[in-house]
């Protein structure tokens, strides 16, 4: 019977993640020939290739590699919660974490999701991964973070997933436009037609709002597009288009200066979905688990 070691799967997750046995060798804290030895007997053990080496283009996954790199993430969760079992009581969770993050969220609750968490379970190292909603998807299918806080726009299939908070869509305005002084402060999207639009320009996200403007019989005259959300309210704030977005920043003074003024919508337009998302095939880990129960915690009950 063939044998291959926890020691040697640990191994290679990390040069699998880092595609670099020297860089997988200084994570681990030991040598580069203990790395190659060990990645050597494992290929010998398995019967496969799991690395191309190359001089000139270094260490690449093969598709066995690539297919084992994401089978073994499951399995390391679990011997990792079969140690906490062993090593404590129910409440006691230690190990690593990866939270993917879209990155205009990540300012909002993300900070005290962290602090709440840390302070019940400080034994586990989380560390975040921040990227747009295309590519968070791409980080859970290659098994890169175990649970991604996001948008649910553009959510293929294969995941699943949990309502935190259902955020409706508010325009802003510069404080010297015209509609800022409304009373009620609301508006028709209609009743913007034909303003330099402020886009903000991710995947998913454009289309989102892109179907808004749709919904409401209007075509956009984007004046300019950007990736940043700071970055859309400045440009508002100076007085060069108007923007629509969804979460609502309590500070109406952005980086550059000037103010942004919120406006609601008086369009019944659908909301983006706040949401915990996972593979549906993946096992959750009891950190992964530990995570979803801080965020429904701080965002309140999940929606149905």
């Amino acid at each position: 019977m063939r044998h291959f070691t926890l020691t040697q799967l640990r191994y290679f997750a990390v040069v699998a993640e880092l595609q670099s046995m020297t860089q997988a060798a200084a994570r681990l804290l030991v040598s580069q020939s203990a790395v190659s030895t060990a990645m050597a007997q494992l290929e010998r053990t398995l019967g496969a290739q799991l690395f191309l080496r190359n001089p000139s283009m270094g260490l690449r996954l093969t598709p066995t590699g690539r297919k084992f790199a994401l089978d073994l993430k499951g399995f390391l969760d679990h011997a990792d919660s079969l140690f906490e079992s062993a090593y404590g009581t129910a409440e006691t969770l230690i190990g690593e974490l990866t939270v993917g993050v879209f990155s205009p969220l990540a300012s909002f609750r993300l900070p005290a999701i962290l602090k709440a968490f840390e302070a019940t379970h400080p034994g586990v190292d989380v560390t975040f991964l921040e990227a747009d909603l295309a590519s968070l998807q791409t980080a859970l299918r290659e098994g890169r973070c175990d649970l991604a806080l996001m948008y649910g726009h553009g959510l293929g299939a294969g995941f699943s997933s949990q309502v935190l908070e259902r955020v409706p869509p508010h325009v802003i305005v510069p404080a010297g436009h015209w509609a800022a002084n409304i009373p009620g402060q609301e508006v028709a999207l209609r009743d913007l037609a034909g303003e330099p639009l402020i886009l903000l320009d991710l995947p998913h996200s454009r289309e989102y709002y892109e179907s808004l403007f749709a919904l409401a019989g209007v075509a956009p005259n984007v004046r300019h597009r950007f990736a940043g959300y700071e970055t859309v309210r400045s440009f508002v704030a100076q007085g060069h288009g108007y923007a629509l977005l969804n979460q609502r920043v309590y500070n109406d003074v952005p980086y550059s200066g000037g103010r942004v003024v919120p406006l609601r919508l008086v369009d019944e337009f659908p909301p983006s979905e706040v949401m915990l998302v996972r593979l549906s095939t993946a096992l959750p880990t009891r950190r992964a688990l530990a995570f979803e129960d801080t965020c429904r915690r701080l965002y309140g009950a999940a929606h149905p």
